[in-house]
């Protein structure tokens, strides 16, 4: 039989020791950790990923058996992998509502563009006042903000006072507005590190939509 080396015993002993202490540093600062609440959430930066992050929460949700609804700004009728995925496989569990009519340099029209994304909003107000929804995502509610399609304070103004306590809103979109960011509980910022679209690479299915 072969014997362990006393230098090996010591490092699993030192390991263990200071695997323990962080445990109960963890343990103790977990404890004071019994809030729960409704949290707004924004997923802003110029990074890729802000929606699929948003999209993946919303997965989250569904698992743990919570009703969703999904409102899209901006986005129209291209295509879109996750929103044909919950309306295939959860359509009892999340009302997917598709507002915008394409990206802005698309439509071309100003009217048109404030036009949607208030009728986005609108939708997007139901949605966070039925109480039977438990996270609503408002996705690219930031572009429509940042072309003041909207105004921001109306915006802030009712996540602060009407938002059920505890329904989660997130809210996605590059350059979040100051007064979004003050408001909220959890804000994420995506950077770009590498993009293939920078080395000529389009679009794809699975990746991009």
């Amino acid at each position: 039989m072969t014997e362990t080396p006393p230098a090996k015993d010591e490092d699993a002993r030192r390991h263990a020791e200071k695997k323990a202490k962080i445990k109960a540093a963890r343990d103790r600062m977990m404890a004071t950790k019994t809030g729960e609440k409704g949290l707004v959430v924004v997923l802003t930066g110029p990074g890729k990923g802000k929606s699929s992050s948003a999209f993946g929460m919303v997965m989250r949700a569904i698992a743990h058996g919570m009703p969703v609804a999904v409102v899209q700004f901006i986005k129209g009728a291209m295509a879109a992998g996750e929103r044909d995925f919950l309306l295939t496989h959860f359509p009892d569990m999340c009302r997917f509502h598709t507002m915008g009519e394409g990206f802005t340099w698309e439509t071309q029209d100003l009217a048109r563009d404030r036009a949607a994304a208030r009728a986005g909003w609108d939708k997007a107000k139901e949605m966070i006042r039925d109480p039977s929804n438990r996270l609503v995502l408002l996705d690219e509610i930031n572009i429509a903000l940042r072309y003041d399609y909207l105004e921001v304070a109306e915006v802030v103004d009712f996540l602060r006072d009407e938002k059920p306590a505890m329904t989660h809103v997130i809210l996605t979109g590059r350059n979040a507005k100051p007064e979004l960011i003050a408001l909220a509980d959890l804000v994420t910022e995506m950077t770009v590190v590498k993009h293939p679209f920078r080395d000529g690479i389009k679009a794809q299915p699975g990746i991009e939509f």
